[in-house]
């Protein structure tokens, strides 16, 4: 029975059912009705006065996978197949269509690509539409019949196709490049050791290495060290893109050979989806670390793809600012510039760091509204919130406030701010 809150498991039985006639007319009809959380269980019985129940479990899982699942796929959401852990390993749609341009671009017309670990299909579309001939493998026997309906939705079932196997027995001869997405979650949770991903980094990287070029996601807190030097994993030319979307990083990515561009890593950054922007930074060669001064007037927090690229010094270059202190991603300047790549706050005030005197200050101020950002800094935040009297709900219009916490050196510091706009 599919509860209000949750969707149902699906077997290979059941989504065989769904793709049938009888299961396209149960979905059609489930996707016309009311299935949020007030309305799921009267819609369930209805429909199970008239079709079997398992059929209408897997109708209505669909459509409310189908309603999550248009964050990352927009449109094409409503049309789309997917499992819950398909949908939530996937790529999202802005993501894939970036990483499809560069396979357009660099592979030659007539190269395929061998997709290793394709779940639900997302970069296989994306790279499908963009031009480029693929077949995705996936050990899932579900997961690789839901990525191959939709193909089949698509119509990209010519240029693209869906083996289902182990990725570590797959011969790539033959292929322009290898596109793998390794697991890195188990029952635990993330994985961070590159070798404990499912496949391991080093058994995909040798797969990868049989190949003109490839493109590897990791997890995006893999250490620059498992990428460049002597202990490094990868061999050969390497460029490690990190990418974030609206603000949140969600992956990198190690292009590979062919695939490699000339800089060593990069920072993009997407924003919307049905026509999304893309901003790239790079290295500057020569460029040094940034320098180190005093708080100016405005306070830039780099995005998290800039961190994870370590391109803070390219930033603070293009904004005139430097670090208040050399270990700390804050960069600060006297000048307001716009930036894709940094949130921009004025600072109001620099204060020690004091409970009972931010309480003091903020409390003068009437603070209604408390955001607290930190960095290099182990206080617990939701603590401090209570101690400053900011564990209720502000009422409505209450003036508001950025509270950052941070050091210089040893001394910790707290920035009174408020987001600014160029």
């Amino acid at each position: 029975m599919v509860g209000p809150a949750n969707v149902q498991l699906m077997n290979i039985e059941g989504f065989r059912d769904l793709l049938a006639p009888d299961g396209q007319v149960v979905l059609a009809e489930a996707a016309a009705s009311d299935v949020g959380e007030s309305g799921l269980l009267a819609t369930a019985s209805r429909l199970r006065e008239r079709y079997p129940a398992d059929l209408v479990a897997a109708a209505l899982t669909q459509v409310r996978l189908r309603e999550r699942g248009r964050a990352k796929f927009g449109a094409d959401a409503a049309r789309m197949y997917f499992t819950p852990a398909g949908l939530e390993q996937s790529t999202r749609a802005s993501v894939a269509k970036h990483r499809a341009k560069r396979f357009a671009t660099y592979l030659p017309p007539a190269g395929r690509v061998l997709e290793l670990g394709c779940g639900i299909g997302a970069d296989l579309i994306a790279r499908t539409r963009e031009g480029v001939a693929s077949v995705g493998v996936e050990l899932d026997p579900l997961t690789a019949e839901v990525a191959a309906a939709n193909l089949t939705v698509f119509a990209l079932n010519g240029p693209a196709s869906i083996r289902q196997g182990d990725a570590t027995e797959q011969d790539p001869t033959g292929f322009a490049a290898v596109f793998a997405d390794p697991g890195r979650r188990t029952a635990r949770g993330r994985v961070f050791d590159p070798r404990s991903y499912e496949p391991p980094l080093d058994t995909i990287l040798d797969l990868a290495g049989r190949v003109p070029a490839a493109c590897v996601k990791v997890a995006p807190g893999i250490p620059h060290e498992a990428l460049w030097g002597d202990a490094a994993a990868v061999r050969g030319p390497v460029e490690a893109e990190w990418v974030s979307v609206a603000g949140e990083v969600k992956e990198a990515a190690l292009w590979l050979g062919e695939l490699a561009g000339d800089v060593g890593r990069r920072a993009t950054l997407i924003s919307g989806d049905a026509d999304p922007v893309v901003e790239t930074l790079t290295p500057v060669p020569g460029l040094g670390d940034p320098q180190v001064r005093g708080w100016g007037r405005y306070l830039y927090e780099p995005d998290g793809a800039v961190i994870r690229a370590h391109l803070v010094a390219e930033v603070a270059a293009r904004l005139g600012g430097g670090l208040a202190d050399p270990q700390i991603a804050y960069v600060t300047g006297d000048a307001l510039l716009p930036t894709p790549f940094a949130t921009a706050y004025e600072i109001e005030d620099v204060l020690p760091f004091s409970v009972k005197r931010l309480r003091a200050e903020l409390r003068r101020r009437e603070v209604g509204v408390l955001t607290v950002k930190k960095r290099g800094s182990a206080v617990d935040v939701d603590r401090l919130r209570r101690d400053l009297g900011f564990a209720r709900k502000a009422p409505r219009g209450a003036p508001e406030m950025t509270l950052v916490l941070t050091r210089v050196g040893r001394d910790p510091i707290a920035l009174l701010a408020h987001p600014a706009r160029v």
